[in-house]
């Protein structure tokens, strides 16, 4: 196996588990997740639950897509949603640090979309 091999599927790994355990966190209702979409969009509970459901559900296409075909569009959103999820802790109150901790929610995606540019293999 070469080198950019060893480098892409590291990250593909890397990017797919993030994806995957958050996604399945996200499924079982995760509550602290529940309640910061409570306080951040304004809904019950019940809402919630559901609205994170969904993004549960999400994560792990997410995971599968970047695990089997990785695809441009993908990684990026990857990077949106890693970086706003990250974000999200400061605005619900706990300290920056929890943020700067997740900088591989969002980094690692980032750098595999800029590898596959790189070797043009998306």
């Amino acid at each position: 196996m070469t080198d950019n091999k060893k480098i892409e599927w590291a990250l593909r790994v890397g990017v797919a588990g993030e994806f995957l355990g958050h996604g399945v966190f996200a499924i079982q209702g995760k509550a602290d997740w529940i309640k910061w979409i409570g306080e951040m969009m304004g809904v019950d509970a019940s809402l919630a639950t559901t609205l994170l459901l969904l993004v549960g559900i999400l994560d792990i296409l997410v995971a599968l897509i970047v695990l089997f075909r990785p695809m441009s569009k993908v990684l990026l959103w990857a990077v949106f949603w890693g970086f706003w999820t990250a974000l999200v802790r400061p605005l619900v109150g706990l300290p920056i640090w929890d943020f700067v901790e997740r900088f591989a929610n969002w980094g690692a995606p980032l750098a595999l979309y800029f590898f596959y540019r790189a070797n043009k293999n998306t």
